[in-house]
């Protein structure tokens, strides 16, 4: 079921939404070559509950999944598309694409964010694909209004980002979110102008395009984490947006 937040709700959801911001700018800060995921995901959970927030994905067991995911945040690298553990063994190295997504409960309400980046100097290609992927979540922001629909997000991204030669990841979705990390309705990164569920004011919306050099889909690990079959790399860009009367409000920026 859809569920509505009041202005106030949405009021607490943005300040929720900037210590996620402030959290993401650390952790991009700190991913240089030679680091852990387990360390940045220490300094995640520091810099969280620093914030008077606690991480939403810790002890979090998504539908499906075996276990509950161990980690504050999900580093997820190259061909790790989401829910990327963060071990001391995974270490970032130069010419990486890594993926950093967290989420945050504060004052009861869950803001969800992620964003991609490259360590060191990056192959062209890569450098495009995170900036058609970050440029494919912008498009489909500005279309988040009332009256459109859920497929219009879809469509958009689908459309830009083949558009420029990379292919979604139809597997994978985005969704509703506040009173908890996942909400309906599933937000696809693909779909049918004017189809799907309607957008109204109240909804707040966890959009976020993940887009492959390949176009081979994905798999899940035993550990949760999903993976191109194809071994290409792949980007995640990630907002919390409120649906309002006079437009789109992005909280986690």
């Amino acid at each position: 079921m859809v569920t509505f937040k009041t202005d106030k709700e949405i009021q607490v959801l943005r300040a929720g939404g900037k210590i996620i911001a402030k959290v993401l700018r650390a952790l991009v800060k700190a991913c240089k070559p030679g680091i852990s995921a387990a360390q940045l995901d220490k300094l995640a959970e520091e810099l969280i509950l620093g914030h008077g927030a606690r991480p939403a994905f810790k002890g979090y067991r998504p539908h499906g999944a075996l276990k509950p995911f161990p980690g504050s945040i999900c580093v997820s690298k190259n061909e790790v598309v989401v829910h990327g553990i963060p071990t001391s063994s995974l270490i970032l190295e130069r010419g990486d694409v890594v993926s950093l997504d967290l989420g945050i409960v504060y004052k009861k309400f869950v803001t969800d964010a992620a964003v991609s980046i490259g360590i060191g100097r990056i192959a062209p290609k890569a450098q495009k694909l995170l900036k058609v992927t970050q440029a494919a979540l912008e498009k489909a922001i500005k279309v988040c209004r009332a009256g459109n629909t859920v497929g219009d997000i879809g469509s958009t991204i689908e459309r830009y980002v083949k558009s420029r030669g990379f292919f979604v990841i139809k597997e994978l979705v985005g969704h509703g979110v506040g009173y908890s990390i996942h909400e309906d309705p599933n937000v696809p990164n693909y779909g049918q102008p004017k189809s799907g569920q309607k957008l109204e004011p109240g909804m707040v919306l966890a959009i976020e395009p993940m887009v492959s050099i390949g176009v081979q889909g994905v798999f899940a690990r035993e550990d949760g984490s999903f993976v191109t079959r194809d071994g290409n790399i792949a980007a995640h860009f990630e907002h919390t947006i409120a649906i309002t009367k006079k437009g789109p409000i992005v909280l986690t920026k």
